[in-house]
């Protein structure tokens, strides 16, 4: 479907210069465009490997451990369907510390590998149980102490003080957190209450 819409915006970017005759305007736009893409992704690559790494060095190191240790009281009660020690919730606590750190590019993956091990432990079939739906919407309020990805984009677009953002970004990211939570567990509620 993304393809779709991508497909529509050039096409009709390509009309839309052809009938005002900018062509060379958007052919500029492209090229430069392209060029900017570039730059951005090689400014911001050693930022990313850096965090990435500290990552690496804690998953070896046994901090995510910790941090997953640290989280078990709070992700037992947000996601009762799992066991602290399963392997599930293993991959959600790194999600999570990623998350923190602000590297959403490694957190990904390791989003995902988490979904997929709660799934082979949902009871519930295609359909998501609510520890599921909470691990989406923590994933997705991606609470940070570090914006590391966002602070590569601003240091690359010339900030000066590419951290300066930090304590928006932890009022947002709580705030987002906070709000998401309370929605899935009363929407869960609504949820129990239709189906039982």
């Amino acid at each position: 479907m993304l393809g779709y819409i991508w497909l529509f915006m050039i096409v009709t970017s390509v009309i839309c210069s052809m009938i005002n005759g900018r062509m060379d305007a958007l052919t500029e736009a492209v090229t430069g465009g392209a060029d900017k893409a570039v730059q951005l992704l090689i400014s911001m690559a050693g930022v990313m490997c850096l965090w990435t790494g500290v990552m690496r060095i804690a998953e070896k190191s046994g901090i995510t451990k910790g941090i997953a240790f640290i989280l078990s009281p709070v992700l037992k009660r947000l996601m009762p369907d799992y066991s602290p020690k399963s392997e599930a919730m293993q991959a959600v606590s790194a999600n999570i510390t990623a998350n923190i750190l602000g590297l959403g590019n490694a957190a990904t993956p390791l989003g995902i590998r988490a979904m997929k091990d709660m799934q082979s432990g949902n009871r519930l079939g295609d359909r998501p149980n609510a520890s599921m739906i909470m691990f989406v919407v923590i994933n997705t309020a991606s609470i940070q102490l570090i914006p590391a990805t966002a602070a590569a984009l601003r240091q690359a677009a010339g900030s000066s003080e590419p951290y300066s953002i930090l304590p928006y970004v932890w009022i947002t990211s709580v705030g987002a957190l906070l709000i998401g939570i309370f929605a899935a567990k009363l929407f869960g509620g609504l949820r129990r209450r239709a189906d039982g």
